[in-house]
C-alpha cells in the first residue's frame, strides 16, 4: 500500500511537472510570436515610409529632368562654339547662372 502512494506521488508531481512545463512552453512560443507580429508591423510602417520617400523623390527627379531639359534649351554654354573646351570660363557659367 505504501509503495503505490508513492509512486501515484511521483505520478501526480510529474504530471504537475509536465502542466507547469507546458505552461512555460506555450508562453514562450506566444511571447515569440508577439515579437514577431511586432516586428512586422514596425517593417510594414518603415516599407510605406520608404514607399513614400521613392514616390516624393521620382517627383523630384521628374521636375528637376524638366528644368534641366529646359535649361538645356536656353544655354548659351551648351550652344557655343567652342563648347568642346573641356573647362568652361567662370565668366561663361555666369551668364547661365539665374541672376
Amino acid at each position: 500500500i505504501f509503495q503505490g502512494h508513492e509512486e501515484d506521488d511521483r505520478k501526480v508531481r510529474r504530471r504537475e511537472k509536465n502542466r507547469v512545463a507546458a505552461q512555460r512552453s506555450r508562453k514562450k512560443q506566444t511571447q515569440k510570436a508577439d515579437k514577431l507580429h511586432e516586428e512586422y508591423e514596425s517593417l510594414e510602417q518603415e516599407n510605406t515610409s520608404l514607399k513614400r520617400e521613392i514616390g516624393k523623390l521620382t517627383d523630384e527627379m521628374k521636375h528637376l529632368s524638366e528644368v534641366l531639359k529646359d535649361h538645356e534649351k536656353i544655354c548659351p554654354l551648351l550652344h557655343c562654339t567652342m563648347n568642346f573646351v573641356t573647362v568652361p570660363r567662370p565668366d561663361a557659367l555666369a551668364s547661365c547662372l539665374p541672376r
